[in-house]
């Protein structure tokens, strides 16, 4: 497992060559809160072939370390674990690999930060494909009660967890349309219990605080870039109104919604929920904006 040094921090990457040689831009996965550059690999296995992929763990997350107090001053935010910050991390990611076109494919918080790092890079990103990702309205009572069950879930999560009979079936159940392979259940129990507690809050708290979430609509509008956004049908993270509110804030919105496509049938985990479905329609969506 490469890793790569972003601002004193040693990061976990993976980077596919395609089988084809082509000048197409590199496809750039950000996973979301909780989670690794795992569940990617459905996807890759299809863009693959005509696209280099990069994917990568967050810091403090999946394999990447966690943030040391020697190096938390280099971010310009207020705080570390901003999405902006992350969205700094992930530019000079691309500088490091000498990355120069490419577009941003975030699940989730992930999604939010690719919103953040197109619109901090817009010299090098092409475009956003948002999943289960949006928001822009802040409605108090519940982002209150989502950030309480959240510093919850981290400050009482077991290290033996992933040991107990039977949790990776739970967890295959969990924020989904339909039960995942339990191999999925089993890598969120093992991600949920490696994530650094201090990015896991840090994170969670910073990206739902009513200036971040009001934030979001607003670097939308401004993106020139094509941004997509998909939604599960039955997402209950992430509600497709949701999904919708925050498009509707870039141009493509304005022809007929066309920067959504709402799956069927589909919870929070799109990726590995329906990937062929996904990565099929997320193919054609970069072959009409080839350059």
């Amino acid at each position: 497992m490469p890793t790569i040094d972003i601002l004193g921090v040693p990061h976990a990457y993976e980077l596919t060559s395609p089988s084809s040689k082509n000048s197409n831009p590199v496809l750039i996965f950000i996973h979301g809160w909780l989670l690794s550059r795992r569940y990617w690999h459905p996807l890759i296995e299809q863009l693959s072939v005509e696209y280099p992929c990069l994917t990568y763990d967050l810091r403090g997350f999946g394999d990447s370390k966690p943030l040391s107090d020697s190096v938390s001053e280099t971010y310009s935010s207020s705080s570390p674990y901003t999405l902006e910050a992350y969205a700094q991390d992930l530019i000079i990611l691309l500088e490091k690999l000498n990355i120069k076109r490419a577009w941003l494919i975030g699940h989730s918080l992930g999604g939010s930060i690719a919103l953040w790092g197109a619109d901090l890079c817009p010299e090098k990103i092409r475009g956003a494909i948002c999943l289960n990702a949006g928001g822009g309205i802040y409605l108090k009572e519940e982002f209150e009660r989502f950030r309480s069950a959240g510093q919850q879930l981290i400050k009482y999560r077991p290290p033996w967890l992933s040991n107990v009979p039977l949790v990776d079936i739970l967890f295959s159940r969990m924020m989904v349309a339909n039960p995942i392979a339990r191999q999925w259940g089993k890598q969120r129990v093992l991600d949920l219990v490696r994530a650094d507690s201090e990015a896991a809050l840090g994170s969670l708290l910073d990206s739902t605080t009513e200036t971040e979430v009001h934030l979001l609509p607003q670097i939308v509008s401004r993106l020139g870039q094509p941004v997509y956004f998909f939604a599960g049908d039955k997402d209950t993270v992430m509600e497709p109104q949701y999904v919708s509110y925050l498009a509707s804030f870039h141009e493509l919105f304005k022809y007929q919604g066309q920067n959504v496509i709402e799956l069927a049938n589909c919870g929070h985990f799109s990726m590995v929920e329906q990937p062929e479905l996904l990565g099929e329609k997320m193919i054609n969506i970069l072959i009409t904006h080839e350059i």
